[in-house]
């Protein structure tokens, strides 16, 4: 069975485009059932939510968010669970935005210290 998401605290491991997700921001993710979520915030981004389903170790989901801009925006990712040799998660991720151009990819690993938080 694979490792449960659920309380995980992720960061991305190098920070994207100007205006979106970055090394400052954090995603806190809730899995049950096979249903996953999860709130993110920091950065250039006030506030995010997640939602999708996990079967095995792929995620699919939509997100939307909020920028300090007063922008929004939303897009679909689908995103690889791997587990590291020290025992933390990454998620390799191929995200497309669907409300305005852009497509990509991204890493965001597990922070275990609050250091990291």
């Amino acid at each position: 069975m694979p490792r449960s998401l659920d309380g995980l605290v992720l960061a991305p491991v190098a920070d994207q485009a100007p205006g979106q997700v970055g090394t400052r921001t954090r995603f806190t993710y809730h899995e049950k059932n096979g249903d996953i979520w999860a709130e993110y915030a920091g950065g250039d981004v006030v506030r995010g939510h997640l939602v999708g389903s996990r079967s095995g170790d792929r995620l699919d989901f939509r997100y939307v968010q909020l920028k300090h801009d007063g922008t929004t925006s939303s897009g679909h990712c689908v995103s690889r669970v791997v587990e590291l040799p020290d025992g933390r998660v990454r998620l390799e991720e191929t995200w497309e935005w669907e409300s305005r151009p852009g497509s990509g990819t991204s890493v965001v690993e597990q922070i275990t210290s609050e250091h990291d938080r």
